[in-house]
C-alpha cells in the first residue's frame, strides 16, 4: 500500500498543490497512490488533530508513505524523526518528494547519514536550550529575584480575553463550546480545550453557558 499525507495549516493554503505533486511523482515512478490523507491542521496541533496516529495505523510492513517535504509530518525535527524512526522498525518506507535525499527505504541509503546529522543538531539545540532556561533562572535566583507569581497578583492578560464579549454574545445565542471553538479557531490557533477553560474560569461566561446550555444550536 502506498498512502500520500497531505496537510495545509491554514485555510489560505490548498491541498490541490501538494496533491499534484503526489500523484506528478506516483506516475513519474509509474506507481499508484492507493489512498490520501488530507488535513488543515497547523503544527501546533496535537498529532490526533494531524492524523499522525491515523496515519501509522493504517500502514504495515511493506507499505510506504508520500508527503511532499519533512515539515509536513511533525513541529520540530526530533518529532519527526522519532516518527520516522517509528515507521522505520515496521519496515514502512517514506518518500519526501522535494527532499529526496531524506527519504528511506533503498532507494537512498545515504539518507540513514542525513538523518543521524539532522537529530544531533535537533537534540544539541534542545539541551542548548534546557540549559540557557536553567542558566536563567539559577542567576535570577542569585541576584534575589523571587520566581513564579506573587501571592494576589493577577494572571497576565489570556490569549481569548480578546474575544471574551464575542464569547459572551455567542453563549448567549445558545451557541456551545464546541460551536464556539470553531468560531474562535478560524481567527487564532487555540484548542478546544482553552476555550472549554477559559469559559469554566470566568463567571459570567459560565452563567450564560448554564443559562442556555439546553437550547444549544450547534452539537
Amino acid at each position: 500500500m502506498i498512502l500520500g499525507y497531505i496537510r495545509v495549516s491554514s485555510e489560505k493554503q490548498f491541498t490541490d498543490n501538494q496533491k499534484h505533486a503526489l500523484l506528478n511523482w506516483a506516475q513519474q515512478n509509474k506507481v499508484i497512490i492507493d489512498e490520501f490523507i488530507e488535513v488543515e491542521a497547523s503544527t501546533k496541533k496535537s498529532e490526533a488533530d494531524r492524523k499522525i496516529h491515523e496515519v501509522i495505523g493504517k500502514l504495515s510492513n511493506g507499505d510506504e508513505l508520500v508527503t511532499t517535504e519533512l515539515s509536513r509530518l511533525g513541529r520540530n525535527m526530533l518529532d519527526v524523526l522519532n516518527l520516522i524512526n517509528e515507521l522505520e522498525t515496521q519496515n514502512i518506507a517514506i518518500t519526501f518528494i522535494k527532499q529526496p535525499e531524506l527519504s528511506t527505504g533503498n532507494r537512498n541509503p545515504q539518507s540513514k547519514l542525513i538523518r543521524a546529522i539532522f537529530g544531533y543538531f535537533a537534540e544539541a539545540e534542545r539541551d542548548f536550550i534546557s540549559q540557557r532556561t536553567k542558566q536563567g533562572l539559577e542567576a535570577a535566583k542569585a541576584k534575589g529575584k523571587k520566581l513564579g507569581r506573587p501571592k494576589g497578583a493577577k494572571a497576565k492578560e489570556k490569549k481569548l480575553d480578546e474575544f471574551r464579549d464575542s464569547i459572551l454574545e455567542y453563549l448567549n445565542m445558545g451557541l456551545n463550546t464546541s460551536a464556539i471553538h470553531k468560531i474562535i479557531s478560524d481567527k487564532t490557533e487555540v484548542s478546544y480545550n482553552t476555550v472549554k477553560t477559559y469559559i469554566a474560569s470566568d463567571k459570567e461566561l459560565k452563567r450564560a453557558q448554564n443559562n442556555y446550555k439546553k437550547w444549544s444550536l450547534i452539537a
